[in-house]
C-alpha cells in the first residue's frame, strides 16, 4: 500500500479530534505535537513562551511571580478562546499545553494571597477554554530534563531557565497533577530512554497507542531508539 494509503489509514481510524500534549520542560512536548501534526494533516497550536515576567520570576523579585502566571493565564486563554470562536475544532488540533496546566505552576510559585486571587480570576476564564479529546503526558526524571534543558541553554543562550531546586518542584507537580488527572483518556509516555527526535517508528507507536485508547489512562514507554 503506498504511504499515503497508510497515513489516510491512521487518521481515518482515530476518533480523537483535539489532542493536547503536556509536561514540564524537556520533555519534547512543542517536538512531537509538530510532528503529529504533520502526522494527522492537523492544526498546530503552540504555547505562546514569551513572557516578559519570567527572568525577574525565576532571580526572586516580589511579585514577579504573580505577574508571569497573569501573563501566561492572560495569554493562554485568549489563544484558547479564539480557536473556539473560529470553530478551529472542526478539523484536528494538536496543541502542546493544557490550559489546566498554568495551575500546575501558579501552585509551586505563588503564595497564599496571590493564590486566592489567580484562582477565582482562572475559574472565571476556564469556562471558555474548550476541554481536549485526549491528553498525551510526556515525562522523565528531574536530572534527565535539567540535562536536556541545559543542553539547549547552550544552543538557545537567550533561554530563561529555572534552577534546579524549582524545576525538580515544577516535575514534581506535574507528576502529581497527571496521577490525578480523570478527564480525558490520557496516555503517559516517559522520555528518559530516547532523544526527541520523534522518529517515524516512535511516532508510529504513539499513533497506535493512540488508535487504542477509549478511556482511562495508559502508560507506555518506547523502545530505545
Amino acid at each position: 500500500m503506498p504511504p499515503g494509503g497508510t497515513l489516510a489509514i491512521l487518521r481515518a481510524s482515530l476518533t480523537f479530534r483535539h489532542f493536547v500534549i503536556d509536561g514540564p520542560p524537556g520533555v519534547g512536548k512543542t517536538a512531537l505535537a509538530e510532528r503529529l501534526a504533520a502526522r494527522l494533516d492537523a492544526a498546530l497550536v503552540l504555547d505562546e513562551t514569551e513572557n516578559p515576567f519570567l527572568s525577574d520570576a525565576y532571580a526572586g523579585r516580589a511579585g514577579a511571580a504573580f505577574q508571569a502566571q497573569l501573563f501566561w493565564l492572560l495569554s493562554r486563554h485568549r489563544q484558547q478562546a479564539s480557536l473556539r470562536q473560529g470553530d478551529l475544532f472542526s478539523q484536528r488540533t494538536v496543541c502542546d499545553y493544557l490550559f489546566d496546566r498554568d495551575k500546575v505552576y501558579a501552585y509551586v510559585a505563588l503564595d497564599d494571597n496571590e493564590l486566592f486571587i489567580y484562582q477565582r480570576l482562572y475559574d472565571l476564564l476556564a469556562r471558555d477554554v474548550p476541554p481536549p479529546d485526549v491528553v498525551i503526558y510526556l515525562q522523565a526524571p528531574t536530572d534527565v530534563v535539567w540535562r536536556r534543558l541545559k543542553h539547549r541553554s547552550r544552543q538557545q543562550p537567550d533561554l530563561v531557565m529555572p534552577d534546579e531546586d524549582l524545576l525538580g518542584e515544577v516535575n514534581d507537580a506535574f507528576n502529581h497533577f497527571y496521577f490525578h488527572y480523570a478527564s480525558t483518556p490520557l496516555l503517559v509516555v516517559e522520555t528518559s530512554q530516547f532523544d526527541l527526535s520523534w522518529s517515524d517508528p516512535t511516532l508510529d507507536e504513539i499513533t497506535k497507542q493512540l488508535q487504542t485508547l477509549s478511556g482511562g489512562t495508559r502508560y507506555y514507554v518506547p523502545r530505545a531508539e
